[in-house]
């Protein structure tokens, strides 16, 4: 892949030269006949190598070009699938002898193929309308060594700071992969937050069919619904309502449930056009989370909004943004950065998303840090599981282009 890449940029390079332009590293390595280069080779590869291209996917376009996080996108729910033959062989040696003759229809071309395995869609004689996942095999296998090749891409890259210990960070990926390969954890998972969310209409989530489930393959009810991302293009009303009801879940995650999926790839989420439910799938990143992370978070917002310069500082030292070992000139930076985000809550508690300015802002005064060399703190895990929560869900309410009344919906989690 890397020597297809480096090719193309040649050839684009001298094409550039021939026609008096100096082109720049940037604009020959993102070129959408390179992307799709790597988006290809992701979809091949499947497992860690794929969940790397699902989280570049979610950029909106404050970081790649939009064009080329279109054709990354393809990495949500379009990895190369099993041939009939090895599904075949994978099911045999899941399920008993005979079992194609408890069904009247099994239709063996996948309706979605993501990192871990693929999605088929069935009916059973006793007329239960089944959604099978079918776990590639050998993924759980090549998990060590994809997350040992993805370290060595991003420590070859230069974008880790010198000082920067990656390795605990990548035995959290490895446990945290392998944890999403054993399907009979995320069947209870799946039935926790169905239990969980049994009184709310505003959620679907799939039912557990244990009859049909294995440690590497997980049957469910099957859940009709498009691409959450689709409804870009819906009215109004709908996108700022899916964007509303998406947050308010993270935060009854957070602060109610102790729970939460902590996977915010797109994907995992499907929009019922008839039944207007958004229906919630993919329960192998579920994590539970203290309730001491759910208080300092509480503590944060709290003293976000009293504009209390002195409580952010002790929280975010608590929390593990900052510890002894920052640079003052460093937490100053961060401590500005978190004051932006509620300066801007303060001043605008109805939010719009699709205004990218805090977004840049906070990116520049990232990219300010980065420059000048901070080494971020090892961060407790849960921390970081949870910002990539915060963060999936901003670049989602982004896409739809959402205004949504964040102050109400954090208030009643402040008492």
């Amino acid at each position: 892949m890397t020597a297809g890449v480096m090719g193309n940029m040649a050839v684009g390079g001298a094409a550039s030269l021939g026609r008096g332009q100096r082109p720049s590293m940037r604009d020959l390595l993102l070129t959408p006949r390179n992307v799709g280069r790597v988006a290809d080779e992701l979809a091949k590869m499947r497992g860690a190598a794929m969940k790397i291209g699902q989280l570049v996917s979610m950029d909106t376009g404050d970081v790649l070009p939009p064009e080329l996080s279109q054709i990354m996108a393809r990495l949500r729910d379009d990895a190369h699938i099993m041939p009939p033959a090895q599904l075949k062989k994978m099911l045999n040696a899941q399920w008993p002898d005979g079992w194609l003759r408890s069904f009247t229809k099994f239709d063996v071309r996948p309706i979605a193929a993501a990192s871990i395995g693929q999605v088929h869609r069935a009916t059973l004689k006793d007329g239960r309308d089944l959604a099978i996942k079918v776990q590639y095999p050998g993924v759980a296998q090549s998990i060590d060594s994809d997350v040992a090749n993805v370290g060595a891409l991003i420590r070859i890259s230069g974008l880790l700071p010198k000082g920067f210990t990656l390795a605990p960070y990548l035995d959290e990926a490895r446990k945290q992969l392998h944890e999403e390969t054993d399907y009979t954890r995320e069947g209870a998972q799946m039935m926790r937050f169905r239990d969980l969310l049994k009184d709310d209409e505003t959620f679907a989530v799939p039912d557990l069919q244990d009859d049909w489930s294995t440690r590497q393959i997980l049957a469910m009810t099957y859940m009709d619904g498009a691409a959450i991302e689709d409804l870009v293009d819906a009215p109004q009303t709908v996108r700022y309502q899916v964007a509303t009801d998406l947050i308010s879940l993270t935060l009854r995650e957070l602060f109610t449930f102790g729970l939460m999926q902590t996977d915010p790839n797109f994907a995992n989420y499907r929009y019922g056009q008839t039944s207007g439910q958004i229906v919630l799938l993919d329960f192998g990143a579920t994590r539970v989370i203290g309730a001491e992370f759910a208080n300092l978070y509480r503590q944060l917002i709290l003293a976000g909004i009293a504009r209390d310069t002195a409580e952010i500082r002790r929280v975010a030292l608590d929390i593990g943004f900052i510890d002894g070992t920052t640079k003052p000139e460093h937490s100053d930076r961060i401590l500005t950065m978190i004051d932006m985000v509620f300066a801007e809550l303060t001043a605008k508690p109805v939010i719009d998303f699709a205004d990218s300015t805090l977004s840049r802002k906070m990116q520049a005064e990232g990219m300010k840090l980065a420059e000048d060399g901070f080494v971020p703190p090892p961060l407790p895990i849960d921390v970081l599981f949870l910002q990539r929560k915060f963060a999936g869900m901003f670049l989602l309410a982004a896409r739809l282009k959402a205004v949504v009344d964040v102050r109400s919906l954090i208030a009643p989690y402040l008492a």
